[in-house]
């Protein structure tokens, strides 16, 4: 499959943390994954981090509510794709957060996550 966005990230959001797998196939090559609260501080440290590795896109997984502070918190600063928690869930052999995170960075990257909200800033409450 081509690879339409090389610098991009999964994120596998819960109540009180979130799991970040940023994947870059384009120079230098490199996977990581990382753990961070869902405190302000620890959402702007996960943005820093991100930006430090020049991602453009980044996905996460609609679960409850609990991507709301994770996605107003980064939006502005990259193309954020929020995905059907059914649809990522479906895929069989996943189990554990880090994986997740691990395949919905690689579902960004190849963009087989069709975006199921867009919110404009100005319709926050």
């Amino acid at each position: 499959m081509n690879v339409l966005y090389p610098r991009c990230a999964g994120l596998d959001v819960h109540k009180d943390s979130v799991v970040a797998c940023v994947r870059c196939v384009s120079s230098p090559a490199h996977q990581e994954v990382r753990s961070f609260a869902t405190t302000t501080s620890d959402l702007l440290a996960l943005s820093e981090w991100l930006a430090s590795h020049d991602c453009t896109h980044v996905a996460m997984e609609a679960t409850g509510i609990y991507w709301k502070p994770v996605w107003h918190l980064l939006e502005g600063s990259f193309e954020l794709i929020l995905a059907n928690a059914q649809h990522i869930r479906n895929v069989p052999g996943r189990k554990t957060d880090v994986s997740d995170a691990m395949w919905i960075a690689h579902s960004c990257g190849i963009a087989s996550i069709a975006t199921t909200y867009r919110e404009a800033s100005s319709s926050r409450a």
